[in-house]
């Protein structure tokens, strides 16, 4: 990786036109360098990122459109248009869409450290299942939280 070159990423375009589909939503990454690591998300109603925790990473959310429910660190928070989030290093956090609207956002970290390597190897799987989305994520600094307990038993 190297350091963060010049210039504008259209609206509408990637970086090497690149489009992720990662767990439902689409990520095109808009900045790489080793010092970050910026895309801009849409969240399909219904869509999700659960609980889990960068080591390495600081995680921000900028709202464009819609809301997304987080839960940062235990804490409930809803993030709306022209919302910042900040995530912190080993905190955990999860984000839900479930606003029943399309949600728009720019997500960036702080180092990029393997993240971007993972959303390659997340788009490219031929089928994303959760078990091994969880196992591929941890061998890219990325680590997944178990479910909550079943609260019904």
């Amino acid at each position: 990786m190297s350091a963060l070159t010049p210039g504008v990423t259209r609206a509408g375009e990637g970086l090497d036109n690149i489009s992720w589909n990662i767990l439902g939503q689409i990520y095109v990454p808009k900045s790489l360098s080793e010092s970050a690591l910026s895309w801009h998300a849409t969240f399909p109603p219904e869509t999700f990122v659960p609980p889990h925790i960068h080591p390495t990473q600081d995680e921000f959310i900028y709202m464009f459109e819609g809301e997304l429910e987080l839960m940062i660190d235990g804490r409930a928070a809803l993030a709306r248009s022209g919302d910042l989030s900040r995530l912190p290093m080993g905190l955990p956090h999860g984000i839900w869409n479930r606003s029943g609207h399309t949600v728009k956002c720019l997500f960036w970290v702080s180092p990029a450290r393997r993240l971007y390597d993972l959303f390659w190897a997340i788009h490219n799987m031929a089928e994303q299942t959760p078990a091994e989305v969880v196992a591929l994520a941890a061998k890219h600094e990325v680590d997944f939280l178990p479910p909550p307990p079943d609260e019904t038993n």
